[in-house]
């Protein structure tokens, strides 16, 4: 062994796994395998590993883990971070790191005051033998405990002794946020990089038939133009270079299938596809018996748009293609992916492949895709160049995995007392227009169709994905019925949770904290709205004014049940965060496609919630001990119906569209 290796192994961390990494200066360093897009995980994952390691936290450093099998996500099967899962998915994985670590300190300070490990305790990054008022920091201990051999079983703490969790935290990324240290994937530079820009036709899934790369290569700062299997990359010195010679190329596009597609042809599509019954993919009792014997019969459909995820940081990678290896530098929700597909295309082992995961600037589940990811690692085989591919707003906009769009029909029979005996629920859209379609109400007879119709328009997952839509139509529909019955909504949809208790509890929960009932002025109204989606219970009551088509939300209020709150402070940021993302679609988000072309381009024709716009939000964390479940998705769902209902109640008008305010406006107002 020669001086290096010796110095390198007496200084080596204790690292009985591959999350925990404790060193000889007391520094304790967590490996993150979840993707960081500002839902805090970061922060939470650390403290399940400083709980049981029994540390401060403040003494805790983080980074990410690079793409490992050791790394997948157990509910997945994968590396990705998505789902509400983060949290659900290392609730006992992370702790047991921590405590792994723990034990085998205190089991090197044992060794080393020749007592018994049980006469021990790990407090505050150190090893107590109270009888003889012997201490160790965990950092003098490293070397012996490195030594040791690594528990596989060990002793969680009961919550009763949490000293971290549960309490509410600020999150260690923050201060680097402030002082703008924080790297995405847009602060990427590598000697030798290439700035790339695509040109891709504007027509989904066309591609470029022929093209003249002369007037691109004759701008200073060009340095070569490449094909791409579905464009034209401009290859620069720098990006606006790049930007300016893919505005120079002349390119002739095979425009493929779907020039003919406009927004109009979607609706009506979906529209004439529900229309007409389809085998139940889900159903108990009679529906269509216990509908000829009721009282009264209610129906309505619903639709929803496609929608794009407009995250700040625009898609990005950068890539360095080389033969013996490949690195990446990604803001990415799929590090697993990501390798695969940059093994895939240079014929590297996985092995070779090496994902730099950096912060990202917005997911929303966008980055979960790979297709920005192969750009680079294309671009970068072909040049023998690192290269970094940048997107524009107007690509992002254009070339999006967008929510799909959807259309729902609803019908339900009420008996003589308004309650609901019978509930017929029809969708029809892509795929991903299925998930999360959940009725809680207790109602003997129901019948559920899917019709999958996929328009073309490629689709991926979007916060909270299905739920955003299905809640859309089931609680607004919920509010229909109550208003046929001539009864109170919210005392309607409690006598029907009886067998959903927790449904019941943050739905009482969020009523009772907004005064649900109260008087309010003139064009003034209360909506509300419950779901379970992604492993949590969020309930939502909107009040918003009305004046003309204009809806202004003025206060929500919501309740969460996400079983035990980690990190309370980051519960409520990530509801807070979900009611503007939500609140954002319901007003005003919809992609549109004219000619196969979607026409937005940016956020002047996208438009998203300004700060003037957003509500007083309140947040409210409901107390259990259930094990922790899904927090960044769930507070979606209940937003659109909401303010749906509100409007009603203020105005009388029944918006069954979304976003509402073009809804309001085809209304007349």
């Amino acid at each position: 062994m020669d001086d290096s290796t010796r110095h390198s192994a007496d200084t080596a961390p204790l690292a009985p796994n591959p999350w925990v990494r404790v060193h000889s200066d007391g520094t304790v360093v967590v490996l993150i395998d979840r993707s960081e897009m500002g839902q805090g995980v970061a922060t939470a994952l650390a403290m399940l590993v400083a709980e049981e390691l029994e540390v401060p936290l403040e003494d805790v450093r983080t980074q990410f883990a690079p793409a490992a099998w050791a790394y997948r996500n157990p509910i997945f099967g994968e590396q990705l971070t998505g789902g509400s899962t983060s949290l659900r998915a290392a609730w006992e994985p992370l702790r047991h790191a921590g405590a792994q670590a723990r034990e085998m300190l205190v089991a090197a300070a044992a060794e080393r005051w020749r007592v018994p490990t049980g006469e021990c305790q790990a407090e505050a990054g150190s090893v107590l033998h109270p009888d003889s008022g012997r201490s160790a920091g965990y950092g003098e201990l490293v070397a012996a405990a490195r030594d040791l051999p690594v528990p596989r079983r060990v002793q969680l703490k009961p919550a009763a002794r949490f000293r971290l969790l549960g309490r509410p935290t600020a999150r260690l990324d923050i201060p680097a946020m402030v002082a703008g240290r924080t790297r995405y994937g847009l602060d990427v530079r590598v000697d030798g990089m290439l700035m790339a820009a695509v040109a891709r036709c504007p027509v989904t899934g066309g591609t470029p038939r022929r093209f003249d790369p002369a007037p691109a290569k004759a701008l200073a700062g060009v340095e070569m133009v490449v094909a791409l299997p579905h464009g034209v990359a401009v290859l620069a010195r720098d990006s606006w270079s790049a930007l300016q010679g893919r505005d120079a190329l002349q390119v002739e596009w095979e425009t493929g299938a779907l020039e003919s597609l406009s927004t109009e042809r979607i609706r009506n599509e979906l529209a004439a596809a529900v229309a007409a019954p389809e085998p139940a993919f889900r159903s108990h009792g009679d529906v269509a018996a216990a509908l000829s014997g009721s009282a009264r019969s209610v129906q309505a459909v619903y639709h929803t748009p496609y929608l794009a995820h407009g995250t700040l940081e625009p898609m990005n990678c950068t890539a360095d293609v080389r033969a013996d290896g490949c690195d990446l530098w990604v803001g990415t929700q799929a590090q697993q992916a990501s390798r695969e597909l940059a093994a895939g295309l240079t014929g590297l082992p996985k092995s070779k492949v090496k994902v730099h995961t950096l912060h990202l600037g917005g997911g929303f589940g966008r980055r979960g895709e790979t297709d920005f990811v192969g750009e680079a690692v294309r671009l970068s085989r072909a040049t023998g160049r690192p290269v970094q591919v940048l997107w524009s707003r107007t690509d992002d906009m254009a070339h999006d995995r967008y929510r799909p769009a959807s259309c729902v029909w609803l019908q339900a029979g009420l008996d003589s007392g308004g309650r609901p005996v019978s509930w017929h629920q029809r969708i029809a859209g892509p795929p991903l227009a299925m998930d999360s379609i959940q009725v809680a109400y207790t109602i003997p007879n129901q019948r559920e169709e899917r019709i999958v119709r996929d328009p073309g328009l490629p689709t991926g997952a979007w916060r909270s994905v299905g739920a955003s839509q299905n809640a859309f139509a089931i609680e607004c529909f919920m509010d229909e019925l109550a208003h046929a019955a001539g009864a109170d909504p919210l005392e309607y949809r409690l006598a029907l949770l009886s067998a959903a208790p927790r449904h019941r509890r943050v739905l009482e929960y969020a009523a009772e904290r907004a005064g649900w009932g109260r008087i309010l002025p003139a064009d003034h109204g209360m909506g509300l709205a419950v779901y379970r989606s992604f492993g949590g219970w969020v309930a939502q009551v909107a009040e918003v004014s009305v004046c003309g088509d204009d809806i202004r939300v003025h206060r929500i209020v919501a309740a969460i049940d996400c079983g035990f709150a980690v990190n309370p402070t980051g519960v409520e940021a990530q509801v807070e965060g979900a009611v503007a993302f939500g609140l954002s679609a319901a007003l005003y988000e919809e992609i549109t496609v004219r000619a196969g072309r979607v026409q937005q381009t940016g956020f002047d024709n996208y438009p998203i919630l300004a700060i003037d716009r957003m509500p007083e939000v309140e947040v409210h964390v409901v107390p259990s001990d259930a094990p922790p479940g899904g927090v960044g998705e769930p507070g979606v769902p209940p937003v659109a119906p909401a303010v749906a209902n509100a409007v009603f109640a203020a105005t009388g008008v029944r918006l069954r569209r979304l976003p509402l305010g073009g809804a309001l406006r085809t209304a007349g107002g």
